[in-house]
């Protein structure tokens, strides 16, 4: 049903690829560490200059919606930099302040010391699009926010900045829905009712 309404919306259905990342506060987290979670993620660096910060406050919003649900302790949003070199440990805690996302349910990854400076972008290769490096410091690169089930599976591409906020919460919601009913009892209609005249605020 998402398919005919949302035109920025890529279905799938396979294994998400893996990392092994560590966090603003140097501990190291995978992938499987969110298995049980409904995880959205997607890479951004901070200098970037146009697409990127508006792709966090994107994300933002989005994961202010979630959190006023009883999603927020089912899902998960990750933002990986794409210039570990530049995006120091300070770099990456003050950024997610600035772009009003919520350290509840979000983190902000970035390479080991022990791995190759572009591994974070050949992994957003992996993830099937490309952030490449040109004049030093500027990137060229897609914009898309990957959703990944709770088992581990790419579900979905939201693909650039025009998609429907409200219709990558719904899929999210979709993704949760057994969790919903079997601990919350809620009406879902009734949910997205709401969520939508939030939406329209």
């Amino acid at each position: 049903m998402l398919g005919d309404k949302e035109k920025y919306f890529q279905p799938l259905d396979k294994p998400a690829p893996e990392f092994t990342l560590r966090d603003a506060d140097g501990k190291t987290l995978r992938l499987k560490d969110f298995r049980n979670k409904v995880v959205v993620l997607h890479f951004i660096y901070t200098n970037c200059p146009d697409v990127c910060p508006l792709h966090a406050e994107l994300i933002a919003k989005i994961q202010s919606l979630i959190n006023q649900t009883p999603m927020k302790g089912r899902v998960q949003f990750i933002s990986i930099t794409t210039d570990p070199k530049t995006d120091t440990p300070d770099i990456l805690r003050a950024y997610g302040k600035s772009r009003g996302l919520d350290s509840a349910n979000w983190v902000f990854l970035t390479t080991n010391q022990d791995q190759e400076e572009d591994e974070t972008r050949m992994l957003a290769t992996r993830y099937r699009h490309s952030f490449t490096k040109i004049d030093g410091y500027y990137q060229v690169h897609s914009v898309v926010t990957h959703v990944i089930d709770r088992q581990g599976r790419w579900r979905a591409n939201f693909h650039g900045l025009r998609f429907n906020p409200t219709n990558l919460v719904l899929f999210i919601n979709a993704l949760t829905n057994d969790v919903y009913e079997n601990h919350h009892g809620k009406d879902e209609k009734n949910l997205w009712d709401k969520l939508k005249k939030v939406f329209q605020k």
